[in-house]
Order: C-alpha cells, then sequence, then structure tokens
C-alpha cells in the first residue's frame, strides 16, 4: 500500500452563538485551557497566537481557530477530527449564558480520503454526526455536494440554523471566500521550504517566508501572524479590525496545496475582494484551483472569472446554491490553460 503525503485539505466548522452578557466579551472569556481541551479532542495544538479589540486568533499545528464575541471559527487539515470540537466547545459556550443559533461545515474534497478518521470518512458520515451533535432547535438544516467539472474539487456544504431567513446572521454585504489550490507553481512552492538546521524558530522562519513570497502584500493594513514548519509547510492569520484572512501551505511535490481565506464587505474598496484573490493566487500560481464565496449575492461569480482569466486560469464550473441564513454559496473551479 502506497503511504499517503500529508492531506493539505482542511475541514472548516464556525459556530454562531446568541446571548447576553453586558460585558461584550462572550466566547473570548474562555479560558485557554479551555480551548485547549477542544483542540486536544480534534488532535491539534496552539503554535502562535494573536488579539485585536474585536477577536483573538491562533495558529494551530494544524491551521487555524479564530474567537469572537459570538463566533467561533475552527479549521484544521491533516487527519484531524475537526466535528469532536462541537460537544464541548456547545458546553463552554452554555456555561458562558450563550445559545447556539448557527452553524457551517464545509471542506473541499480530500487528496487521500482513506486516510481520514471517523467521523471523517465519508461526507454521509460527517453530516450523520453533525445532526447528532447539534440541538433540535437548529430546525432548519441543509447538506450539499456541490459538484464540478474538476472531480478533486467538489465543495461539501452543510447548514443549520434556528431561522429559516436568509442572512440573519450575516449582514447583506459581507462575505466568506475559501481558495483550494493544488499543483503550486515549483519555484514558488521552494520558498516554503526551510533551509537544514537554519537555527530559526518557526515565527522568525515565518515571518521571512511571509515576506520573500509576497503575502505580506496581500494586505498591507493587516497584522500577521506567521509560523513556519520544520522541514516546510507554512501557516499565516491576518487581522484587520474585525476581518481576519488566513493561508495554509503544505509544498511537497506530489501533493502540493495552499489554501486562502478571508472575510471582507463587498463594497470595500480598500480591500477589494478581486483584487485580494488575485493577489494570493500569483502567490501560488496554482495549476488547479476552486474559489467558494458565501455573500448575498450570487453575481459576484463573474468578476471573479473576469480577474482570474487575464492572468492564466480558466473557469471551467460554477455552481449555485442557497442555504438558510448564509445566503448564496458560489462555488468556481479554475485551471491554467495548460491543463
Amino acid at each position: 500500500m502506497a503511504v499517503s503525503g500529508f492531506e493539505g485539505f482542511e475541514k472548516r466548522l464556525e459556530l454562531q452563538f446568541s446571548g447576553d452578557d453586558p460585558a461584550g466579551l462572550g466566547l473570548r472569556q474562555l479560558e485557554f485551557e479551555s480551548l485547549e481541551k477542544v483542540l486536544h479532542a480534534v488532535q491539534c495544538t496552539v503554535v502562535s497566537a494573536v488579539g485585536n479589540q474585536y477577536f483573538d486568533s491562533y495558529v494551530l499545528s494544524e491551521s487555524s481557530l479564530f474567537v469572537y464575541p459570538t463566533k467561533i471559527i475552527i479549521k484544521t487539515c491533516g487527519t484531524t477530527q475537526l466535528l469532536k470540537s462541537i460537544r464541548p466547545l456547545l458546553n463552554y459556550a452554555c456555561d458562558l449564558g450563550l445559545i447556539l443559533c448557527g452553524c457551517r461545515y464545509t471542506r473541499g474534497s480530500f487528496i487521500f480520503p482513506n486516510s481520514q478518521p471517523y467521523p471523517h470518512t465519508s461526507f454521509r458520515e460527517e453530516v450523520m454526526y453533525l445532526e447528532e451533535s447539534l440541538p433540535s432547535h437548529l430546525c432548519y438544516r441543509k447538506a450539499t455536494v456541490m459538484p464540478s467539472k474538476l472531480s478533486s474539487h467538489s465543495w461539501h456544504v452543510f447548514t443549520a440554523s434556528d431561522d429559516e431567513e436568509s442572512h440573519s446572521h450575516m449582514p447583506e454585504e459581507s462575505y466568506t471566500i475559501e481558495v483550494c489550490m493544488t499543483e503550486l507553481d515549483h519555484v514558488l512552492a521552494r520558498k516554503f521550504f526551510r533551509r537544514p538546521n537554519d537555527g530559526k524558530s518557526g515565527d522568525s522562519a515565518g515571518k521571512e517566508m511571509t515576506e520573500i513570497t509576497g503575502i505580506g502584500e496581500i494586505n498591507p493594513n493587516a497584522i500577521i501572524c506567521d509560523f513556519a514548519f520544520d522541514p516546510c509547510g507554512y501557516s499565516m492569520n491576518s487581522l484587520d479590525g474585525d476581518r481576519y484572512s488566513t493561508i495554509h501551505v503544505t509544498p511537497e511535490d506530489g501533493f502540493s496545496y495552499a489554501s486562502f481565506e478571508c472575510v471582507g464587505s463587498i463594497y470595500d474598496h480598500r480591500n477589494n475582494l478581486v483584487e485580494v484573490l488575485k493577489k494570493a493566487a500569483l502567490v501560488f500560481r496554482p495549476a488547479t484551483m476552486s474559489v467558494s464565496i458565501t455573500c448575498a449575492e450570487h453575481e459576484v461569480w463573474t468578476r471573479v472569472a473576469a480577474a482570474l482569466e487575464p492572468l492564466g486560469w480558466k473557469c471551467r464550473s460554477c455552481a449555485v446554491d442557497e442555504f438558510p441564513t448564509i445566503g448564496n454559496v458560489i462555488f468556481q473551479t479554475f485551471t491554467t490553460r495548460r491543463k
């Protein structure tokens, strides 16, 4: 049996809460030890952290964690068991007087699906686990696999809400963009390997990678928390006011992968969605790329395609679906013209 490489494709879980907290801190009151217990169930650890007045950001041994007063986002790669975080998180939130009002789970298609442990052995298994773990008042639920012409890049989405009205937990102008990139440019991917015995910490090596790759220029206004793994691999979270972005890189030949995710407003001209996406894509120049955008308007796909095609990526497929509370999910796949 062939030995699998590292699974770069992440699983992403977002939990939204409501409740009265006079101090306005909500989930940010959680003790670090409590977060560590949640991450232990998932099978990952914190390697670096930074926060601002709006939220706390943690770079993990496998991806990222963001904690807002009423929202928590965990994104993990490898063979982590992300969904095992739900029950302990709900218990901690209950202790703080918070009630779950929305859940979103997304992921791409695993490169090594047979290496995934329960409950991630299949999307069907994941949905069953989610159904059993979530409280019954989240009664508006939907699970979909959004297909593409590239079998390696389908998009899995599960949402649950206590309200069937679309966008009730998400401002109409806001968006979340999740980009999955495979077959990275070989020369650019080498920048995410460390020199043997470089004598640097993961933090200092990460800062060097941020600078030499151009990642720091994607949003020059952001505070960046970055980390380089040994012998290769890279993660970063950036904070810009109440918005985050995150990048994770698995650069090895044969299963190279990079992800980029950010949140923002479609009316934000300083960090225009399309311009940010172009900058991220040019850092890696992948042969294949999928772009998932969650927002109220579905016409945004035309702007994404129009921006990427002049740079050498051709849109191969586009799917749109509507989900309770979060609005539309637009899923596009792109390949370089040589493919």
